[in-house]
């Protein structure tokens, strides 16, 4: 009865998730790769956690090098994140995790929060391999959460309460764009920007060299092409406009980018691209079944 107990003290979890996020929140990280460190990395930039209450785990001391650089603790043994974290990240490859959920279950308890970072594996699953009435949050980061730019979603499992759920998004926030979204949208997430920073990334490419084509040196015109992207989408963000109303504001009539416009529909840019969220979700929903 994890969520009537939710229910019940929902004002009491807020607090004492604000209480804690003040005091002495210790966070851990089960595994410790790219979106872990990236992750960190946020928490620490931001202030919200010292470098001394975070403790990663990982087999050996090849990435956990950064971390003790960066004034974090390590460990070799992950039931000892267990132990010394209230907050913890599962940031294991996904085909890892369920070995690493059997050996750390013994040391869960109701005052752990357990993130899963992993792609695929359910809440459905995380609460079967975790104690009943787990406080469970599944996560989808993508890349430039390691530049504090990311873009996450996600979801609560039924020990969660709303007091859990604000905690994480406020940490995170520090990372980049975060919202809470029913688990049916992970896998669409992982297809539009989980994957979709490398269609951005062969965009941003094919940009640069129609500039060298026409004679622009690559260094340059890759950094151009680059805040151009930027640019477009702090616009998006910050005009909370329609994409296609700023498209529309920047072709004058008979105007240059009208004509690039008619070559980008010709080469159907438009279907190619919903084309390639659709494959990427798919996907991610056949590994999810795997």
């Amino acid at each position: 009865n994890g969520r009537s107990g939710a229910w019940r003290g929902r004002g009491r979890v807020r607090a004492a998730a604000g209480a804690m996020e003040a005091a002495e929140l210790r966070v851990g990280f089960v595994g410790a790769g790219r979106m872990a460190g990236g992750l960190a990395r946020g928490l620490l930039r931001a202030g919200k956690v010292p470098a001394s209450s975070i403790l990663a785990s990982a087999p050996s001391d090849k990435n956990l090098d950064a971390w003790r650089e960066s004034g974090c603790r390590t460990t070799h043994c992950n039931l000892e994140v267990l132990q010394e974290s209230t907050l913890v990240f599962l940031a294991t490859k996904p085909h890892i995790l369920p070995a690493v959920l059997q050996e750390i279950r013994p040391a869960v308890g109701p005052h752990h929060i357990v993130v899963s970072l992993a792609a695929g594996i359910t809440l459905q699953t995380l609460q079967r391999l975790l104690p009943a009435g787990t406080k469970v949050l599944r996560l989808m980061p993508n890349l430039p959460c390691v530049v504090q730019a990311g873009a996450m979603v996600f979801a609560r499992g039924s020990g969660a309460g709303d007091g859990e759920a604000a905690l994480l998004k406020s940490l995170l926030s520090s990372c980049g764009l975060c919202e809470e979204v029913p688990e049916s949208y992970i896998n669409i997430h992982t297809g539009l920007s989980g994957s979709g920073v490398a269609y951005v990334y062969l965009f941003a490419e094919a940009l640069a060299e129609g500039a060298v084509k026409m004679g622009m040196p690559g260094g340059l015109a890759s950094r151009i092409a680059a805040q151009t992207l930027l640019g477009a989408a702090k616009m998006m963000l910050e005009t909370g406009e329609h994409p296609a109303k700023l498209r529309g504001d920047v072709c004058t009539p008979g105007g240059t980018t009208i004509h690039a416009l008619h070559q980008l529909e010709k080469g159907a840019l438009r279907a190619t691209v919903m084309n390639a969220v659709e494959a990427a979700t798919n996907r991610a929903c056949d590994v999810a079944e795997d």
